[in-house]
């Protein structure tokens, strides 16, 4: 058994990001000034079709190692790229090989009468064993793809029993009741469903959700940026909702944790009339961690320090002038740590990161690979 030295580091359980388009990491900051309807031509219009399986696998590795050098050990990959069988087997591959705890969010990209067929297959190929890999359904839904391919979206969920992810309530209040109306008008209005950017949906809509067993997924800094809505981080904890941190998109996003944490409080704290301020550091370090991991379904494996839960753990130093003489370990977490601090981090026991360095991986081929990719995607004519 090896023994790791933490004298004078902050030990704490990895972070979980619930919701991260992991392929585009060859993008960063291409469209950093943008809004949603300027995301959706430049990346889902334009950029997206130009990805070849080399490119989708690129980006995720160099995505998953990107987590897991800031300290994120589980990752839920809401991998919309998906235009072929060979752009799915190189995701699932660049995420098996990257060390990191994934969540595979499939969403197909085919036509839709092969939804269920190639969902299966994903399913039975890459996620017939036990591992750091596991498999949900990552639905368009009704507001994005309308009803009839989120019925088959739901469908297969059902059929393999696994839950959903799905952009619901961040098109306007008008979409967001229509879509949860669908929801239940079609007996799909249950647990194991993540709603994210659920921005628009009233408190007595997010009580419902509570109710029905949802959760959401919250990413404060891209739907902002985006103009998608104000985060409803605090609304939802209220609720009684499980909430978790996303980054989303690192094309026009930061792709660490602290940076949400930050916003996330900052956000909640400055709400009007003082609503917010009974948000504290600890809510955010919270979502960051243990409610990020029961929004992926991973609960009472990771997310938090207690005995017979996995070894997923992150150790920060506090020799810095950044983090020295620090009298409150999570205030210090969330208010003043960044990725600089990220000394060692473990998955399931594994060290892949120790002084500050990936261990596993040449990182120097790994970004030749996103540059090569890069190059080639952002050509288009």
């Amino acid at each position: 058994m090896e023994v790791v030295d933490a004298s004078g580091m902050i030990v704490l359980p990895g972070f979980v990001d619930s919701h991260r388009h992991t392929w585009q990491a060859g993008i960063r900051a291409v469209v950093p000034d943008t809004t949603f309807d300027g995301y959706l031509r430049r990346i889902i219009r334009e950029l997206a079709p130009a990805y070849r399986p080399e490119d989708v696998h690129a980006g995720n590795l160099a995505g998953a190692l990107e987590c897991l050098g800031a300290g994120i050990t589980t990752l839920l990959d809401w991998s919309h790229v998906q235009f072929t069988p060979e752009h799915t087997d190189a995701a699932v591959r660049a995420l098996r090989e990257s060390g990191i705890r994934a969540v595979f969010g499939y969403c197909h990209g085919g036509p839709p009468e092969r939804l269920a067929e190639e969902g299966r297959r994903v399913h039975d190929v890459h996620f017939g064993t036990t591992g750091l890999l596991s498999m949900v359904i990552a639905a368009m839904g009704p507001e994005i793809a309308g009803p009839e391919v989120a019925l088959r979206e739901w469908r297969l969920a059902r059929d393999l029993d696994l839950p959903v992810t799905a952009h619901l309530g961040g098109h306007g209040p008008r979409s967001a009741t229509e879509g949860l109306a669908f929801l239940a008008d079609n007996g799909l209005f249950g647990p194991r469903t993540t709603y994210v950017h659920a921005n628009h949906y009233t408190d007595d809509q997010l009580k419902a959700i509570a109710g029905s067993g949802g959760n959401v997924s919250v990413s404060p800094i891209d739907e902002m940026g985006l103009g998608i809505g104000y985060p409803i981080t605090g609304r939802a904890l209220a609720a009684g909702l499980p909430t978790s941190l996303s980054i989303d998109t690192v094309a026009c996003s930061p792709g660490d944790m602290f940076s949400l944490m930050r916003a996330a409080f900052a956000m909640e704290r400055g709400r009007p009339d003082g609503q917010g301020m009974g948000f504290d550091t600890r809510d955010a370090l919270r979502i960051a961690t243990i409610e990020g991991a029961r929004v992926v379904g991973l609960g009472d494996e990771v997310g938090s320090l207690r005995p017979g839960k996995q070894a997923d753990l992150v150790l920060l130093r506090t020799d810095t002038l950044g983090m020295a003489a620090a009298y409150d370990p999570i205030g210090a977490v969330v208010l003043n740590a960044d990725t600089s601090a990220v000394d060692t981090v473990l998955v399931a026991g594994r060290v892949v990161k120790r002084g500050g360095r990936l261990l596993h991986h040449d990182v120097t081929e790994v970004l030749a690979a996103l540059a090569e990719s890069a190059r080639a995607v952002t050509t288009v004519r």
